[in-house]
């Protein structure tokens, strides 16, 4: 583990620190998480030391296969660790009973995949409404609030189009619409701009920080975009399931007009 990797909260420097002023949404400790057994064992984390406030945005960075979507599965309660420690706003999935998991990921964490995941025979708005009618919204209410969010991402004259019908890059933002639209505490996006142009992708990115992060939020990014490190509060530069460094855009040299 590199000397340094974590950064405790409102040390991150710069202008575009870390702005919560709480306890940290996100704590990993010694995280460790391998697949397979024997000489098919492939070690995917290899004792991961990560804190992410809330109010940040943090960019998970690295060359393929380096654990980033790993991770974000294990923060998100999709994947169990093997060791270490992982919380959630205080929350230790691993102490959680599957109900209860399950629950508490459906109330506080939205997830980006970067295959989408649409339900093919649903609309635009109905895909995006799944999480709230989940969460035991009435329907119609629901997708009158997936019409909304598709709204704010672009998408309002496709609100009644089939996945199908869509492209990769309209799906892509169906899928962020859903992410957002049951207002989670922890946004964890996986490639969110990978279908996207330059101009769609900032449009989304500004949307991310204006809708996910308020003081009680965290948003995590998987990315190998580097047009939109700008936008991140820190970057996470992971390689060989290892954190090698924590910095901000300004200590990577990175500049853009976005970053606040």
């Amino acid at each position: 583990m590199a000397s340094g990797a974590v950064i405790e909260r409102g040390v991150a420097g710069g202008g575009g620190g870390v702005r919560g002023a709480g306890s940290p949404a996100v704590v990993c400790r010694a995280v460790t998480k391998s697949y397979g057994v024997g000489g098919s064992k492939v070690v995917a984390l290899r004792g991961i030391d990560l804190e992410i406030a809330s109010g940040e945005l943090m960019m998970l960075v690295g060359p393929s296969g380096c654990g980033k979507t790993t991770l974000i599965s294990v923060i998100a309660g999709i994947l169990d660790r093997d060791g270490g420690d992982c919380s959630v706003f205080g929350v230790d999935f691993n102490t959680m009973s599957a109900s209860a998991r399950t629950k508490f990921r459906g109330r506080n964490i939205g997830f980006v995949f970067q295959s989408f995941n649409l339900i093919p025979s649903l609309t635009a708005a109905e895909n995006v409404a799944v999480p709230l009618m989940i969460l035991g919204e009435g329907r119609h209410a629901s997708v009158r609030k997936g019409r909304e969010m598709l709204e704010r991402v672009g998408l309002g004259e496709r609100t009644s189009s089939l996945p199908t019908q869509l492209s990769g890059g309209q799906q892509q933002r169906v899928a962020i619409a859903r992410a957002l639209v049951h207002e989670p505490r922890l946004i964890v996006c996986d490639e969110p701009t990978s279908a996207l142009d330059h101009e769609t992708g900032h449009i989304i990115m500004r949307l991310l920080k204006e809708v996910a992060l308020k003081e009680d939020r965290v948003l995590v990014i998987v990315t190998h975009d580097s047009r939109i490190f700008e936008f991140a509060d820190r970057i996470a530069k992971l390689d060989d399931g290892e954190v090698k460094s924590v910095q901000t855009p300004q200590e990577m040299g990175v500049v853009g007009e976005d970053h606040k």
